[in-house]
């Protein structure tokens, strides 16, 4: 009889055992707050990235168009002309020099694409961007400066890679995580 109470006992405390442990693991608090740091600081985290690269992007954009503008006074004055720039030397020369001498956030020699193209008139400029099935299309890129009076358009076209996606919404717009960084600068040539 004393064996049969002992056994009854001791099933008895085996069940009580797993209830009374998982009592006392859901009634502790030791480890709430990290539970509920990890909770909060994921998406924390991931808004924040997304809120650095967003920023990084805008500022390259502005970068850009500094550089932009900078490069094409020098065709619009002419010295573009006189000092006889091919399309290589006036991206190596003058646009990476420009890019390269502030914070670099470019790589310049594959990278950053030059487009200067002359025009006749207002209207016959393209604004579209040379973008063909999510990719940047370099074969219609030219250098033509043009002479004086001529109406010139300078793009500088930089494929900045794109990082952090949050919630399906990113910021590329070309194929492979991309997003395309486009400076535009239209003037008409001074009588040089």
């Amino acid at each position: 009889m004393l064996r049969y109470i002992r056994s009854k006992l001791a099933n008895r405390a085996s069940q009580l055992l797993p209830r009374r442990a998982a009592r006392c693991f859901v009634l502790r608090q030791d480890g709430s707050a990290a539970v509920e740091f990890a909770l909060v600081a994921t998406p924390f985290l991931a808004l924040i990235f997304a809120i650095v690269e967003t920023a990084l992007v805008f500022f390259a954009g502005q970068t850009l168009e500094a550089a932009a503008t900078d490069s094409a006074r020098l065709i619009m004055t002419g010295q573009a002309q006189s000092a006889g720039y091919t399309k290589d030397d006036f991206k190596t020369k003058v646009v990476c020099n420009y890019l390269k001498s502030g914070i670099s956030m470019f790589n310049c020699d594959t990278g950053v694409t030059v487009d200067v193209k002359s025009y006749a008139n207002f209207a016959a400029i393209n604004a579209a961007p040379p973008v063909v099935s999510g990719k940047l299309d370099t074969t219609k890129m030219a250098y033509t400066p043009g002479n004086a009076g001529d109406i010139v358009v300078v793009r500088l076209y930089y494929q900045w890679p794109v990082y952090v996606t949050l919630l399906g919404n990113d910021l590329s717009n070309l194929n492979g995580g991309k997003r395309l960084l486009v400076a535009t600068s239209v003037f008409r040539n001074e009588p040089f």
